[in-house]
């Protein structure tokens, strides 16, 4: 590694993947009013650097070993995971029994879903328990394990025990990254292990993810689109992202603005 200093729009760049995670091309251009070529140029130079990592139509995290503190990923995207909350609570209908896994996202559909009736809940997840301990017509299942200080996860072999001993009509699951082969990614191999439980466990899978989580690089692999009935997102798919999901038979629902 070279003592690589970058120019003031390599910066920028690089402050907007680590926002962001990925950032397309032509966002860059936009952003920065120049040519694709120039941004290309930027992105190899960056790239050879190990700054961050090539993508066709973009560029993303160098690393894919670690994920962004809980605290900056609650904070971040407000907008983007309330309204894929709005629109996920719109497919599940009162009376309907759901498994409701780890992830800030996860947490906004839990405030999404409390004007509903009867729900059966179970989750890995104390702050969504708790957040759907306010509706009174809930019954919310939670598992036991080691408790994750940090983002209230309660993971290990007993949580993942606790969500087979289930078969819910609907799963929740929220994911770190999404490459372009469709291979959903994560950065924790027990958040991993347990959402593959919570697939295998529910008669229709739900994916969340924001646009910022296509083309994030993780190191672990949770399962492919195919794996997933439906997909809800914040923003149009580019049309790689839309072949995919046709070929994978993924239902995408997008927000409207």
């Amino acid at each position: 590694m070279t003592n690589f200093i970058p120019s003031d729009r390599q910066q920028a760049i690089l402050d907007m993947v680590a926002q962001n995670g990925f950032v397309s091309t032509e966002a860059m251009v936009a952003e920065f009013k120049v040519t694709p070529q120039t941004i290309r140029r930027d992105l190899n130079e960056l790239g050879r650097e190990g700054q961050l990592t090539r993508f066709h139509g973009g560029a993303g995290q160098a690393k894919s070993a670690v994920n962004l503190p809980y605290e900056d990923r609650r904070l971040s995207g407000l907008e983007a995971k309330r309204k894929i909350a709005e629109l996920t609570s719109s497919l599940i209908t009162n009376g309907s029994s759901l498994f409701l896994n780890i992830g800030t996202t996860a947490e906004a559909v839990a405030e999404a879903l409390l004007d509903h009736k009867d729900l059966h809940v179970a989750t890995n997840n104390m702050h969504v328990a708790t957040i759907l301990s306010k509706n009174e017509s809930f019954r919310i299942m939670l598992a036991g394990g080691q408790v994750r200080h940090h983002d209230g996860a309660v993971v290990g072999l007993s949580a993942i025990s606790f969500v087979d001993s289930f078969r819910m009509d609907v799963g929740i699951v929220g994911i770190s990254g999404i490459d372009e082969t469709g291979a959903l990614l994560d950065f924790d191999a027990d958040e991993v292990r347990t959402a593959q439980s919570v697939m295998r466990n529910s008669q229709k899978v739900v994916l969340i993810a924001d646009h910022h989580k296509f083309g994030i690089r993780a190191m672990n692999r949770t399962g492919h689109l195919r794996d997933v009935d439906a997909l809800v997102t914040d923003a149009p798919l580019s049309e790689k992202y839309k072949t995919l999901c046709r070929e994978s038979d993924t239902d995408v629902h997008v927000c409207e603005d």
